[in-house]
C-alpha cells in the first residue's frame, strides 16, 4: 500500500516529519524575517514536500521576499519533472502559509489552479 509522507526543510536545514501547523507557520515566519540567510548568502527559503513512499512528490519552497517555487516531481529523488515549475513573486506570508496548508491536504489540483506567473 502507498504511504502519503508530509516533510519540511527549514531555513536552518533541518528537516521535520509530519509537521504542525504552528511549525510551518514559525519556518515562513523565518523566512520572512530575513535573518536566515542560505550558505551562498542569499536569502534563506523553506520548502514543504508532500509524497508518496512509491511515487509522486510535490514541493512549495517559499524564500525571503515572498518568492515562491511549485515542483511536481515523479518521486521523491526528483529525477523526473512532471510539470516546468511554476513560480510566483512578492507572496505575503498569510498567502504562503495557505499554499502549504493546500499542499498539507492534498490538494495538489487547488494549488495548481493559483495565479504562477508561468503557470502552463
Amino acid at each position: 500500500m502507498t504511504q502519503a509522507w508530509l516533510e519540511l526543510t527549514r531555513p536552518d536545514g533541518r528537516d521535520v516529519r509530519a509537521p504542525s501547523e504552528a511549525q510551518m507557520a514559525a519556518a515562513l515566519a523565518d523566512v520572512y524575517s530575513g535573518k536566515v540567510a542560505n550558505p551562498d548568502g542569499g536569502p534563506g527559503s523553506a520548502v514543504l514536500r508532500f509524497g508518496y513512499d512509491d511515487g509522486l512528490m510535490y514541493e512549495v519552497e517559499v524564500s525571503g521576499g515572498g518568492n515562491v517555487r511549485f515542483a511536481e516531481w515523479s518521486d521523491r529523488d526528483c529525477e523526473i519533472a512532471l510539470a516546468t515549475p511554476r513560480t510566483m513573486q512578492a507572496l505575503k506570508q498569510a498567502d504562503a502559509l495557505q499554499l502549504w496548508r493546500m499542499l498539507a491536504q492534498r490538494q495538489v489540483a487547488k494549488i495548481r489552479s493559483q495565479p504562477w506567473l508561468n503557470n502552463d
